[in-house]
């Protein structure tokens, strides 16, 4: 079937980087809206950042600035570049995308990367 896979989470001090990336595969058709979300200890998931097939970007007021999201549709793949990383940034996040598919179609979810920000 189809799944998504994260990488790239890790620990990293306030103000330091790190890109993530979700790659997704199974018998995949077309990918149409690719995003990220986080959610922090005791708190509700929270979208990220978004992009379509044609490169359309959209990102919370939160990371607009710091964070920068894209994606490769050869490789079926989105990353989230975050820059500038704070404290508060400290979070699983989780990709997904929604996409058509030998069975179907549908909103798939990866199984999340932590990510850590000392400050």
């Amino acid at each position: 079937q189809v799944q998504l896979v994260e990488s790239g989470g890790g620990l990293v001090q306030a103000g330091g980087s790190l890109r993530l990336s979700c790659a997704a595969s199974g018998s995949i058709f077309r990918i149409n809206i690719m995003g990220w979300y986080r959610q922090a200890p005791g708190k509700q998931r929270e979208w990220v950042a978004h992009i379509t097939s044609g490169g359309t970007t959209n990102y919370s007021d939160s990371v607009k600035g710091r964070f920068t999201i894209a994606r490769d549709n050869a490789k079926n793949t989105v990353y989230l570049q975050m820059n500038s990383l704070k404290p508060e940034d400290t979070a699983v996040y989780y990709c997904n995308a929604d996409l058509h598919y030998s069975g179907g179609n549908g909103i798939y979810w990866g199984q999340g990367t932590q990510v850590t920000v000392s400050s």
